[in-house]
């Protein structure tokens, strides 16, 4: 028989056979590697650039630097795993400290500075973004290093735990299924963290997952000690007394093994082609399928999130099945095939007008990933066995860090390819955050206002009503306060007359913050008045019982939030004409832009002369929805966005493949090795 033909099923030995209760506490463990690992890579990116407004490009270095440093820690981390000798054995102390640490510092992530009075402490916009970078940067290092100090060894204790060829299948099927079940809450984050008990009136969505995140750290803590407790490591009586290897010598031993390269390669090449682009798939259910509407948008990445958990799910039984009748080699090419149709679809699927036909590829994605990256830990094991047929020694550690190292390269790579290809297509990640400047201020003065018609309603008590006004003037005032430091600062940064120069350092938005800072001087100078009239009883109940007046008063307290809403709409409109000027291709699309802003700047100078409250609420109610027609990216930038997002997976694809049919590891030479190895095991123990 040919050593490339693969051999029928063969029945599990008793003894090789994973316990359910070992299965569910291995499998627990893919939250953090295939949850937790994707939400920080992408999310970060995503809200970075859209919700903090800083740029692509930085953050996609920023992304690749952690995975330079898993270049050096992974190795590492494997090298220490294989040579640690506890009484716990040698992997599961890392089960236990490195689950915890990940916990704590997913948590750090979104504690990012931000803020008017955080920006104030800087000299310019850029030092602020550069600082708001270096700790995303920091905290990252921290996050991805605690992830490694767990899944080095836990993926390494996953090849120890049996040495039956389809167990192994089945073992990392079991951490799949589970990190996938996880999987099925990670993607509604961005939607958790776009609701306004989780980011506050007039926050964002990177607010929100600061709290979001707290939650994901109080399921993940118990677990940790759970999964350790669980897992025992039935080898390591034998590793035991294994002496211990040098680390250069180990990593030798990798780089030799051919099947060990060819199987690196294949997951490698695959891996960084649709890592590219993971952070466009985020885009373009925001931007093109739902123009902008990040609300719809991050309602669909959910949705579309969760079935692709659930295929994950439901995609490990078809492993189990495919698999052993085809060969894991051939089940990994089959997986190639389903996520290159996948690409292929989604030239038909991204479709505005059916925006749930995005749900196709995802199936195909998903179950195509699941069948692929399982497989590929599994074959390590393989590997493994192979390895100690030749040197006698288990080293899972340094080829699962090699192994993984690759693969987390080719994300780095990613990281930074992602960045220079959204700057590539032109996205304008300015446009948005200034947007979302708007829409938050909206929100603030609609629900001031429905505060106010709340007094109005209870305006029989003029003690109870004067009460509540000097604390909300208090509150008016020291907002007040704070946005004129904040103006103070910005207006005194430098600012230059050059064409390169950006809107945020140019002369045209120094004399919009002088003109604010003046606005705001005076609105200080009306609240310290309005504030020594309410110590008049006689005054407040003079003039409380009026419509009109109750209306002045609330435009007196609220001027602040108007003057920054008018500032915002202000800075957005001369962004776009910057824009214009700049961007032949897509005139008309910034003209029909600076169309919807000056209809909202119009109506924003319209509203103190509204002597209702139901017409104020209305006209509120219709500049939010002009505020929504200026979200839409440009045509040229949407349909970049695709053309990049479909096809360089694509590419890539045909490369994987061809390294796939040069791995010669069988299940025959499999099990031929196994078989050698019990041999020389049983002779050891006779000698």
């Amino acid at each position: 028989m040919n050593s490339t033909t693969e051999l029928p099923e063969k029945q599990v030995v008793k003894e090789e056979k994973i316990k359910f209760s070992q299965l569910a506490a291995y499998g627990a463990g893919g939250i953090i590697p295939i949850a937790l690992f994707n939400v920080a890579g992408i999310l970060v990116g995503l809200m970075g650039n859209i919700s903090l407004g800083l740029s692509a490009f930085w953050l996609g270095v920023i992304l690749i630097i952690p995975r330079l440093w898993d270049a050096l820690s992974d190795p590492i981390i494997g090298h220490i795993s294989d040579n640690t000798r506890t009484r716990w054995g040698r992997r599961r102390p890392f089960l236990l400290f490195g689950g915890i640490a990940v916990a704590v510092f997913f948590v750090m992530i979104w504690w990012i500075p931000k803020g008017d009075l955080v920006r104030a402490w800087f000299p310019t916009d850029e030092g602020f973004q550069w600082f708001q970078l270096s700790y995303i940067l920091f905290s990252l290092l921290v996050f991805f290093t605690a992830v490694n100090l767990f899944e080095i060894p836990h993926g390494a204790l996953g090849m120890e735990l049996t040495n039956d060829y389809h167990e192994r299948t089945r073992l990392f099927s079991a951490k799949s299924f589970v990190g996938n079940l996880f999987a099925m809450s990670t993607p509604w984050l961005f939607a958790l963290a776009n609701m306004e008990v989780f980011k506050g009136t007039g926050g964002n969505e990177a607010d929100g997952m600061r709290y979001v995140s707290l939650m994901i750290a109080i399921v993940l803590i118990p677990l940790s000690f759970w999964w350790t407790y669980k897992l025992k490591e039935p080898g390591f009586y034998k590793v035991e007394k294994q002496k211990k290897t040098p680390f250069w010598s180990d990593m030798k031993r990798t780089a030799r093994n051919r099947n060990f390269i060819m199987l690196t390669l294949t997951i490698f090449t695959l891996a960084m082609g649709f890592n590219f682009v993971s952070l466009l798939g985020s885009y373009i259910p925001i931007f093109y399928i739902f123009g902008g509407d990040k609300v719809a948008g991050a309602t669909l990445l959910g949705i579309n999130g969760t079935i692709w958990a659930v295929t994950g799910l439901l995609a490990v039984f078809p492993l189990n099945w495919i698999s052993p009748k085809a060969g894991k080699r051939n089940t990994l090419i089959l997986a190639i095939l389903l996520m290159v149709l996948a690409q292929l679809s989604k030239i038909v699927c991204y479709n505005p007008d059916y925006p749930y036909l995005i749900i196709i590829p995802t199936i195909l994605l998903s179950a195509g990933m699941l069948f692929f990256f399982t497989l590929g830990s599994s074959m390590v094991g393989d590997i493994c066995d192979e390895d100690e047929l030749h040197t006698g020694q288990r080293s899972e550690g340094s080829y699962y860090s090699i192994f993984w190292w690759f693969i987390k390269m080719g994300t780095a790579l990613a990281s930074f390819v992602a960045g220079l290809l959204i700057v590539y297509t032109a996205f304008d990640e300015i446009q948005v955050t200034k947007v979302d400047g708007l829409q938050g201020n909206i929100k603030e003065i609609q629900r001031e206002l429905a505060d106010w018609r709340q007094f109005k309603k209870n305006s029989s008590d003029p003690v109870s009503w004067t009460e509540a006004l000097q604390k909300k003037t208090a509150l008016a005032i020291k907002e007040s306060r704070d946005h004129l430091i904040y103006l103070e600062k910005e207006s005194k940064k430098k600012f230059e007359k050059k064409e390169e120069v950006t809107f945020s350092a140019s002369p045209e938005r120094k004399l919009l913050l002088e003109r604010s800072l003046q606005s705001t001087k005076n609105i200080l100078d009306v609240l310290a008045s309005f504030d020594q009239n309410l110590n008049d009883k006689e005054w407040v109940q003079a003039n409380f019982q009026h419509e009109t007046t109750i209306l002045s008063w609330f435009w007196v307290l609220n001027q602040t939030k108007l003057e920054k809403t008018q500032l915002h709409a202000k800075e957005l409109l001369e962004h776009l004409k910057a824009k214009f000027t700049e961007n032949e291709d897509s005139k008309d699309h910034y003209l029909q832009l600076m169309t919807h802003i000056g209809d909202v700047s119009t109506q924003l100078n319209s509203l103190q002369s509204m002597t209702e409250f139901e017409t104020l609420d209305t006209a509120i109610g219709g500049i939010a929805q002009h505020i929504f027609k200026l979200t839409q990216q440009s045509p040229y930038t949407l349909l970049m966005m695709r053309v990049v997002e479909i096809g360089i997976p694509l590419l890539l694809s045909i490369f994987s493949i061809i390294f796939a049919v040069r791995y010669s590891l069988t299940e025959k030479r499999s099990h031929e090795i196994k078989d050698l190895i019990s041999k020389r095991n049983a002779a050891e123990q006779n000698s």
